[in-house]
């Protein structure tokens, strides 16, 4: 057990609950009130278990369990646990868009920290937008906290073949529609893709955003690496139990954590595992609560200069993150990036990231590959700009075919998802393999939460000619599990008048990836005639959340945060702890 140190009278929770006054003695009789006594409290740090559980999240379903041994580990340590239930952002079930909540979750996060007889926080998440909204709240919240990851699910099956969710569903849909697997085969797939809880098991963006809590230190070594059905995920749950009771007497506050050097850190590490461009909103909007200046600019920096490393889809052709676990996990491969890496940075395990990566081994050399043998030369996204994109886009090289990084082709534009879902299919469509297809009004305000719909599906016309990759470009977003040449986040967006609200069908498009340039040969007359053209959509909402979001949600290149809410934005750089 962990010693109570002699100012464990000043914690936190100790104003609720230590004064001989009339309000403590509520707050005393009412947790008796539900069977604790003054044995269960009194000199021990409270810590908040923030649960993102549901019975509509697959990827948190094991939470329901792993949340009693993060209470068995911080009553080993000497505190207090208490579970505080969060909304729960299935990307499975949640529409329109998961995105659509994450700042919602991450206000709810600080305020519950805040409101509460809180002397720390352990955050339960993985699924896609769970894991940058707790943090983001928990670093507004400014009180020590460690994040807990969900871990991936095991490798999907199909008739022997390794399945990888997202990418093979994918993969086997565009197959179906081109006439080549049966239903059969279909449901057979629908079966074994997914085959325990987790998250998907791909390095799409729920991996990719442990992976970044980890590399910013917020995660105990190894912890975003372990698959979430293995035993060891049990007992990294009760670990982070039992460290964040020592954190609250060693003040191991966020500021402490995450710095410039842990997010540039973070920046090279989701490079080098090939992340999903996902990663751009939220790293960007994680560091700016930390008070770091994250820009786009600095994320193409990082892609220039570090290769991808990690074997795994949909960037890797094979291996999955069970693989990757087994090869090493995230600790081996930034012991492969060590001299890349700020080995001062501190962690919540109470030391340098270097000291944790001692004893760090990659066990398949194939999986987690030496810097000297990357399996793309850059890093796993790119920043375009250019005429069409002033304030940037993204498109991840290393998933799509060569020929298409350099690309030159008529714009076939649609103005909604319906529009384009009921175009898709039709074999009359006026469409060729050289066609870049654009899709708008789907970003921050447009979506309206930016959905996952980047991925524009192939026509099943080119399908049919044996096409299975195709230039494609929207200000939306894609799933992290996703592939192609699927160029994302276009700012400033349609909805608020952004150059791609001036493209016309038959127009031709640029796109040259290794010089960062995207842009639409219009003449600078003619654009200026359609944008005197152009009418302000109407609003999405009229009421609640929903009309919130949309008149304070920020773009795509800024991290798509609330302009109250980062860190340099007045009352936000520090709420008064008025309790």
């Amino acid at each position: 057990m962990c010693p109570m140190p002699k100012n464990a009278d000043q914690l936190r929770s100790a104003r609720w609950f230590a004064p001989d006054d009339l309000r403590a003695s509520g707050h005393r009789s009412r947790l008796m009130q539900m069977g604790y006594d003054a044995k269960d409290w009194g000199r021990k740090p409270i810590i908040a278990i923030l649960n993102t559980w549901s019975d509509l999240n697959p990827c948190h379903a094991h939470f329901k369990h792993r949340v009693e041994d993060v209470k068995r580990g911080v009553l080993q340590a000497g505190g207090f646990p208490v579970e505080l239930p969060v909304q729960s952002l299935s990307e499975t079930a949640l529409k329109p868009t998961t995105m659509l909540y994450r700042n919602f979750l991450a206000m709810e996060a600080e305020e519950l920290l805040r409101g509460h007889p809180i002397d720390g926080a352990v955050l339960m998440g993985g699924c896609d937008k769970t894991t940058p909204a707790l943090i983001m709240g928990a670093i507004s919240a400014g009180f020590p906290m460690i994040f807990l990851p969900a871990g991936p699910m095991l490798r999907g099956n199909y008739k022997g073949e390794h399945l990888g969710s997202g990418s093979d569903a994918w993969k086997y849909w565009d197959e179906r529609r081109a006439g080549n697997i049966t239903e059969d085969q279909w449901t057979g797939v629908e079966e074994g893709i997914a085959r325990s809880y987790g998250h998907c098991m791909t390095f799409g963006t729920a991996s990719t955003m442990t992976a970044i809590a980890e590399s910013l230190g917020l995660t105990l070594p190894g912890a975003s690496s372990i698959p979430a059905a293995d035993a060891n995920h049990i007992r990294m749950s009760a670990r982070v139990g039992r460290r964040i009771v020592e954190m609250i007497f060693e003040d191991l506050t966020p500021d402490k954590i995450i710095t410039e050097k842990s997010v540039e850190n973070a920046t090279t590490i989701a490079m080098a595992t090939g992340c999903s461009t996902n990663a751009v909103v939220h790293l960007i909007a994680m560091a700016r609560r930390a008070g770091v200046p994250l820009t786009l600019d600095d994320l193409d920096k990082a892609g220039r200069k570090t290769p991808i490393i990690a074997n795994i889809r949909p960037s890797g052709k094979q291996y999955l993150m069970e693989d990757f676990y087994y090869a090493g996990g995230l600790r081996a491969l930034m012991a492969e990036m060590k001299q890349r890496l700020h080995l001062d940075a501190m962690t919540v395990s109470g030391f340098p990231l270097g000291e944790t990566l001692q004893g760090a081994v990659v066990y398949n050399a194939d999986v987690i590959r030496p810097l000297s043998d990357p399996i793309y030369h850059e890093g796993s996204l790119a920043v375009l700009k250019g005429n069409l994109a002033p304030d940037g886009c993204v498109i991840k090289p290393s998933a799509c075919e060569e020929r298409l990084r350099v690309h030159e082709g008529p714009a076939l534009v649609f103005d909604s998802y319906p529009e384009m879902k009921a175009a898709i299919d039709d074999d009359d469509l006026d469409v060729s393999a050289d066609h870049v297809l654009v899709l708008r009004n789907a970003g921050p305000k447009g979506g309206p939460g930016m959905p996952e719909w980047g991925m524009l599906p192939i026509p099943k016309k080119i399908l049919k000619q044996g096409y299975r990759d195709m230039l494609r470009i929207s200000d939306a977003r894609m799933s992290g599990t996703s592939y192609g040449a699927c160029i994302l986040h276009v700012a400033p967006e349609s909805h608020i008048g952004g150059p791609l609200a001036l493209v016309r069908t038959g127009d031709i498009i640029r796109v040259d990836v290794p010089n960062r340039s995207i842009d639409m040969l219009v003449d600078e007359e003619t654009l200026a005639k359609r944008r005197a053209e152009w009418t302000v959509p109407a609003d999405k909402y009229e009421r609640g959340y929903g009309w919130m979001f949309s008149k304070h949600i920020k773009q795509a290149n800024d991290g798509c945060d609330f302009d109250f809410l980062e860190k340099d934005f007045g009352a936000a750089a520090g709420e008064p702890d008025i309790f």
